[in-house]
């Protein structure tokens, strides 16, 4: 990318002819990845095998486990048992494990919803946007792509997923005041052990992601259990080990790890090999707002709501092995006796293996690779949902989409994630900024001419039209102001970020 040249705008210039005078100074911003769409994402979908680790990853391994082997054992021996306990949990309540709340409740006591959505890494806020309005801007992007035939879509032959980032429906979703209240009152449900952190929750900031409509029998889309943020950066030193994300699970004190301390996760680098679609911002939590009326098994999503205990059991999976391996297949009383405690060891001889993990795609888990998850019966259906609905699951969370779409009308959704004001995230901002104005993707995913071209695309006069102040905010076209409730962390992180963004 060429140099940025900052420039001091002359007080009492508005901030969004400042902000469009930055983008003119800037240029523009060279667009590093190849064309592609969601299946360069995911080896699973893109019906490639995945190339072996390299061997610096034994090293690697080895390094976080020395010392403290015998924790380790330990703590996987515990986290095993309470994993069997925690799944029979889930398979017995289902999608009512996961914890709801009325989008007008969002003023009330929260004190027993944050502690189930911290527990679960998983909720549903309902009646975020009006159901008329939702389902309106299903129709609109229908619209859109009608009227624009070269839109990119994954699968080619039943188009699903759209390579659309700037239809006109969803940039009124992501500004709409009603989304942003809700993913601040979420991001709310974290906390930073660092009082000077340079972090704002209560400053959603967006970030343009594609959006899914789904037609009934599809069988394309088949995403199977995943994390995103990366996979191998889990474990490397220069990934999220730059602040120990999770040092307490690689320190064999997996219980005192805290998946919502948000301070540590600042400096942390998810996305080392730039793959297509590998999520370089903080995202809190990944969500999407629906369009449609789904329910399980309808084409929708399914999570694992133990959130602390698949984490702990990702990265210490790779240091454990089976003694007596699985004999035929991944179910029944082999399987079970393969799955005992006492079948397990800890592996000394390290390997680069890190189960499921590839260089620039997302992890992704299935029974053979990771047993103990038991994922048929620890995979859950979100539960019924309506258009206006707000669905979201935390950054680490495992989640998958239905293999088959077994309703009989579309499951259509917005992919929009609650993304906290960061200084990382500015930078971020500040680059997808000028995508918009251009029209192309944003940084983070495949590249091309996108939208350039697109009838209709919404410009910034189209933005101004729609967003208030908090939605022009969160696109990066107003400046972000301290209140007399702003901590110092979020006064040095609102300078830092109008300093970046030239406002």
């Amino acid at each position: 990318m060429q140099a940025i040249r900052r420039t001091k705008f002359p007080l009492g210039t508005p901030c969004l002819s400042r902000a469009l005078h930055q983008h003119r100074l800037m240029g523009t911003v060279s667009q590093s990845k190849e064309e592609g769409d969601i299946s360069s994402v995911f080896v699973s979908l893109s019906g490639r095998a995945p190339p072996p680790l390299p061997q610096r990853f034994a090293e690697v391994k080895k390094e976080l486990a020395t010392g403290h082997e015998e924790r380790l054992i330990a703590s996987w021996t515990a986290l095993l048992k309470d994993i069997k306990k925690e799944s029979r949990v889930i398979s017995t309540t289902g999608p009512a494990i996961i914890p709801s709340i009325n989008f007008t409740d969002l003023d009330s006591d929260l004190t027993d919803f944050y502690k189930n959505l911290r527990k679960r890494g998983v909720a549903v806020v309902r009646g975020v946007v009006p159901k008329e309005e939702a389902r309106a801007y299903k129709e609109e992007t229908e619209q859109y792509v009608k009227a624009n035939p070269s839109t990119k879509a994954f699968p080619n032959d039943n188009p699903c997923v759209f390579e659309l980032y700037w239809s006109p429906a969803q940039i009124k979703a992501r500004a709409h005041p009603n989304l942003l209240k809700a993913q601040r009152v979420l991001m709310n449900a974290w906390h930073s052990k660092d009082r000077n952190a340079l972090i704002s929750t209560s400053t959603p900031v967006s970030y343009a992601d594609r959006l899914r409509i789904r037609q009934p029998g599809d069988s394309g889309f088949a995403l199977g259990p995943h994390t995103d943020g990366g996979s191998v950066e889990r474990w490397e030193k220069n990934g999220y080990g730059i602040n120990d994300v999770y040092k307490h699970i690689f320190n064999g004190k997996w219980k005192n790890y805290d998946p919502f301390e948000a301070s540590c996760r600042l400096p942390a680098v998810t996305d080392l090999y730039q793959g297509a679609g590998a999520c370089s911002m903080f995202r809190m939590f990944q969500g999407w707002l629906s369009m449609s009326k789904t329910g399980p098994g309808e084409g929708t999503l399914q999570v694992n709501p133990m959130l602390k205990l698949t984490t702990a059991y990702t990265l210490l999976r790779p240091f454990f092995r089976a003694i007596q391996p699985l004999p035929f297949k991944p179910s029944g009383r082999s399987a079970k006796r393969y799955r005992e405690t006492e079948n397990w060891a800890f592996e000394p001889n390290y390997t680069p293996e890190l189960q499921g993990a590839a260089l620039g795609n997302s992890q992704e888990f299935n029974d053979i690779l990771h047993p103990h998850l038991q994922l048929a019966k620890s995979m859950v259906h979100i539960p019924d949902i309506e258009p206006g609905d707000y669905v979201v699951w935390h950054c680490d969370s495992i989640h998958a989409v239905d293999k088959i779409h077994k309703g009989t009308s579309d499951s259509s959704v917005m992919y929009i994630p609650a993304c906290p004001l960061t200084e990382n995230n500015a930078r971020y901002l500040s680059r997808q900024r000028d995508a918009f104005l251009q029209g192309t993707p944003g940084p983070d995913f495949p590249g091309g001419k996108g939208e350039s071209d697109h009838v209709g695309r919404p410009t910034l006069d189209t933005l101004k039209s729609i967003a208030d102040t908090t939605g022009l905010k969160a696109m990066g076209f107003a400046r972000f102001e301290e209140t007399a409730e702003s901590s110092a962390g979020e006064k040095a992180v609102f300078a830092k970020a109008n300093e970046i963004l030239g406002l």
